[in-house]
C-alpha cells in the first residue's frame, strides 16, 4: 500500500506524464493510474479535480471543452510548455531521491 503523503506528492508528476502524452480526460487519466499502478493507485474524483485546477491555474496544463463522435462534451486537459518545464523539473527531482534510496538500500561491504 502507498502511503497517503506519497501519493498526494507524486499526483502533480504522474498527471504531467500523462498529459505529456497528449491530451486526456479526467475519469480516463483515473482509470489509467489504476490500471498501470495494478490497482495500488486508486484516485477519486474528488481528489483529482481540485489538483487539476490548481494545475491550471499554475498554467502547468490547460483545458477545453470537447464533444467526440457526437457524445456529450468532456473536460480534457493538455499539458502547456511550464507543465513540460515543471516535468522535467519533477523528474530529475523524483530520480535523484531514487537513487538515493537505491544507494542506502544496498548491503554495504564490511572492512575489516
Amino acid at each position: 500500500m502507498i502511503s497517503k503523503t506519497l501519493m498526494a506528492a507524486s499526483t502533480r508528476p504522474i498527471i504531467l506524464a500523462i498529459l505529456s502524452r497528449g491530451k486526456d480526460y479526467g475519469y480516463n487519466i483515473i482509470q489509467r493510474v489504476k490500471n498501470i499502478s495494478g490497482g495500488s493507485i486508486e484516485w477519486s474524483d474528488g481528489m483529482l479535480y481540485p489538483v487539476m485546477q490548481r494545475m491550471e491555474l499554475d498554467r502547468l496544463i490547460s483545458s477545453e471543452w470537447i464533444s467526440v463522435d457526437g457524445g456529450r462534451p468532456r473536460h480534457y486537459y493538455r499539458i502547456t510548455d511550464d507543465g513540460r518545464q515543471a516535468l522535467e523539473a519533477e523528474l530529475s527531482s523524483w530520480q535523484k531521491i531514487l537513487n538515493t534510496m537505491i544507494h542506502f538500500s544496498q548491503p554495504q561491504l564490511v572492512k575489516e
